[in-house]
């Protein structure tokens, strides 16, 4: 693979997780590197086992792979730890960028007295405030914190000479595209830009050294909060259809809508996807449950597959066809 950037089409919750976890496994990733924030879940299911994550990188599966959280990102101390608890890592494993800004509990109450006064959602981390102090330069960083000082390291110099070494590195980006500050459906957005040209800064890798942009898209199109959603569905037909979910992190309910095809093109130009993931393809046709060869998907499968390739101009190269992190077609 060697440089990979994983970034989500719309709105957040396309299964970002399952993709990086099953490339995790299958491709042996030496890096898998964290970008965005504590406000996004990554959601691996392994052997029956969920794991929602907000700080460790979703290839934490993969014994062998160098877990890091970027400079560009913010790191919620206490939430760290848990998830160090979580899943059973060994500490050696895991590198926070001595640069990445830390979330503290101010920043949870304005973040959510500013939501209410604004009409605008939010998690309620803090995320939006601490942003704010990051950029007036008056934000702690990781390097001021003692008890993150065995974690602390270089990201951006690691995943270079990593990449100079050939090794296979992933940049996880979090959320959506759609919910990027520059590009996404303002003011109802998060607080950072989101797409692919992003991460790679968060990171500290040039554009010039990823050598593939992946686009992870679903079957259907979910975002929780408020903002526009084009062709939402009710709640009553989206469980209706089997689409309805409650988001990983917050627990708050997802609204449905179905496959938007002129936002899956527009959003892969502007990424520069250079390849395509689709998940949940089981929810539009649930006959393709656990299939692993694409000669195995109904007709009306692979028509929606093809399809998507023909109107985005991008390769759908892997199939999620159910929730665990094996559950994938791949056609690389």
């Amino acid at each position: 693979m060697p440089c990979t950037v994983i970034v989500g089409a719309f709105w957040g919750d396309e299964g970002k997780g399952k993709i990086i976890s099953y490339l995790a496994i299958n491709d042996k990733l030496d890096f898998c590197v964290r970008t965005g924030s504590v406000n996004a879940a990554h959601t691996v299911w392994l052997d029956g086992n969920k794991y929602a994550l907000h700080m460790v990188p979703a290839s934490f599966i993969y014994e062998k792979s160098r877990l890091l959280i970027a400079a560009g990102a913010n790191v919620h101390v206490a939430q760290f730890f848990k998830e160090m608890e979580l899943t059973k890592i060994d500490g050696r494993r895991i590198g926070i960028d001595k640069m990445a800004s830390i979330i503290e509990e101010k920043h949870s109450v304005q973040d959510k007295a500013s939501a209410v006064n604004k009409g605008i959602g939010t998690t309620g981390w803090g995320v939006g405030p601490a942003i704010e102090e990051r950029a007036r330069r008056t934000a702690r960083l990781a390097k001021d914190i003692p008890e993150l000082e065995p974690y602390l390291t270089d990201v951006a110099t690691e995943i270079n000479d990593g990449i100079d070494a050939g090794k296979n590195v992933l940049l996880e980006g979090t959320q959506g595209f759609m919910l990027s500050l520059f590009h996404g459906t303002y003011p109802y957005v998060t607080s950072r830009d989101t797409g692919a040209a992003a991460i790679c800064s968060e990171a500290g890798v040039g554009p010039t050294r990823v050598d593939d942009v992946l686009i992870v898209y679903k079957a259907f199109i979910t975002r929780v909060g408020a903002g526009p959603l084009p062709g939402e569905i009710t709640m009553e037909e989206a469980k209706k259809r089997g689409w309805f979910e409650t988001a990983a992190g917050t627990g708050r309910n997802r609204r449905s809508a179905p496959f938007d095809f002129d936002l899956a093109r527009r959003n892969a130009k502007i990424n520069g996807a250079t390849q395509a993931a689709m998940t949940k393809l089981d929810c539009m046709f649930p006959d393709c449950r656990s299939a692993k060869k694409f000669d195995d998907l109904s007709e009306d499968a692979k028509q929606f597959i093809n399809e998507v390739e023909k109107r985005t101009g991008v390769p759908v190269v892997l199939i999620g066809t159910g929730p665990d992190a094996l559950d994938i077609i791949d056609r690389r």
